[in-house]
């Protein structure tokens, strides 16, 4: 039978976090430097949760040194690990190298700078609730579910907890102060999943920092803070 969540966690927990930044991307580590997925998540996590790298080393190389066999893969008591376009035989000298870089990473010190997300997974990794926000109630369907984008926004203030609204709006102010030009901030939505445009004539920004502004202050009858004279 598959793993239980707590066993699935104490083996595979940080090896789930490494690898998952690596979807959609090509494995482009070498011997002398971590690639682009690598970077991303290395720069996340010393920033947000330096202790888990110990983790993720120890297990991306336990992994890596005791694969699944044929019984566990049929039971499905593995972590997949996903196409990275290396072969079957690459897979393993892989990961060991991906361990080796988090621990250098770990005992030389090398803690990334601070900057944007380079990459989609950092992009979530990083902001989460305004990606919870903008792909759920700004997707290519919202047209069709709500009248305008103030609608949707006073319908997300109205159906979300005010603890996760008042964390969009840190996250809203923490993309602000990455001082993204248009295009850089038109991307940085996208990623994180609006598939309509700003509503006219705002920028991306511009909109942003309307949507922080109306999800601050004391909340009005809809959910949302009250505009003057309403």
């Amino acid at each position: 039978m598959p793993m239980k969540p707590l066993e699935f966690d104490h083996r595979y927990g940080e090896l789930d976090q490494v690898i998952t930044a690596y979807v959609g991307r090509l494995a482009d580590d070498t011997e002398e430097a971590p690639g682009e997925a690598l970077r991303a998540y290395l720069r996340h996590t010393w920033h947000t949760r330096p202790w888990a790298l110990g983790s993720a080393e120890q297990q991306v190389r336990e992994y890596a040194r005791n694969p699944p066999g044929r019984l566990r893969l049929r039971l499905g008591e593995f972590y997949p690990v996903p196409d990275v376009g290396l072969s079957d035989a690459e897979i393993q000298p892989w990961l060991l190298l991906v361990a080796d870089h988090i621990k250098r990473s770990v005992e030389d010190g090398l803690v990334p700078p601070p900057s944007a997300p380079r990459t989609h997974w950092e992009w979530r990794a990083r902001f989460p609730e305004l990606a919870q926000l903008l792909g759920g109630w700004f997707s290519q369907d919202m047209p069709d579910e709500f009248a305008d984008h103030e609608a949707a926004l006073r319908d997300y203030a109205q159906s979300t907890d005010p603890g996760l609204v008042a964390r969009v709006v840190g996250e809203v102010h923490e993309l602000l102060a990455l001082d993204l030009d248009d295009a850089e901030c038109a991307l940085a939505l996208a990623e994180l999943g609006m598939e309509v445009d700003p509503p006219a004539p705002h920028t991306p920004g511009a909109w942003l920092e309307q949507v922080a502004g109306r999800l601050t202050g004391p909340r009005g009858e809809y959910g949302l803070p009250e505009r003057p004279g309403e």
